[in-house]
């Protein structure tokens, strides 16, 4: 089925280019030109990526993004920003956007991210088999990962995940009790150099120890080993 990609920017060569581009490797594409028209198509055509410029007139995409992510939309966003900017960065990734570029770019490069988003979020990973009844399944304690279904739940609470978000939990959860380092998660679960952007990681584990922790300053899941990384564990007993 064609693949509906949403881009908006508020540069008209940008916006014919990156149209034109998009289309040329089979996609479906809806353009807007401002925040609000952004989010009033994202609602309406519910697509599945959206390609997001940062600077845009009336919202700009960090609050796009902020909106889509408090309307539960959470479909996969790649923003775009003329600033080369750690702090703009971080934050468009803490509000919910999937994947980071910065201009300038080329359209052929966006159409392979695209891509490559999508082919991340609908890739069916095989968990291991973690119960006889339920051998697609990963199921660690009160957690519980459906693959297939690109669902999440914690004591039996659906949660609400970015796909980057479940992507990365998945990937701790199939390698239970491994500690992971910062550029082992960027290069299996973001499938590319990010030029040593570590800080993604940490902002990723911070957002998925806010929904499945009780209490995120004593996590009982998702484990900080200093120097080295990250490693999701089953809880132990009191």
């Amino acid at each position: 089925m064609e693949k509906r990609i949403l881009v908006v920017d508020d540069e008209q060569s940008i916006l014919t280019l990156l149209e034109y581009n998009l289309q040329q490797a089979g996609f479906k594409v809806i353009t807007a030109m401002d925040g609000e028209a952004g989010i009033n198509q994202a609602l309406s055509h519910l697509p599945d990526l959206i390609v997001l410029d940062l600077m845009l007139p009336k919202l700009d995409g960090i609050e796009v993004c902020k909106q889509l992510r408090q309307q539960k939309v959470f479909i996969p966003i790649l923003m775009l920003t003329a600033k080369d900017d750690e702090f703009d960065k971080v934050l468009g990734l803490e509000l919910g956007a999937d994947d980071y570029m910065t201009k300038p770019f080329s359209p052929r490069e966006v159409v392979a991210r695209v891509k490559a988003i999508l082919r991340r979020t609908q890739i069916h990973m095989d968990p291991p088999v973690v119960t006889e009844e339920e051998s697609d399944h990963v199921r660690i304690a009160g957690l519980k990962i459906i693959p297939d279904h690109y669902e999440a739940y914690i004591e039996n609470e659906l949660l609400e995940l970015t796909p980057k978000e479940f992507e990365l939990l998945l990937y701790l959860a199939k390698n239970k009790g491994r500690v992971l380092t910062r550029d082992q998660l960027l290069s299996a679960v973001w499938n590319y150099d990010f030029a040593g952007d570590t800080r993604i990681v940490d902002v990723h584990i911070s957002h998925l120890r806010e929904k499945i922790e009780q209490n995120t300053k004593k996590p009982v899941y998702i484990k900080t080993i200093r120097g080295l990384g990250y490693k999701l564990e089953e809880p132990k007993g009191e």
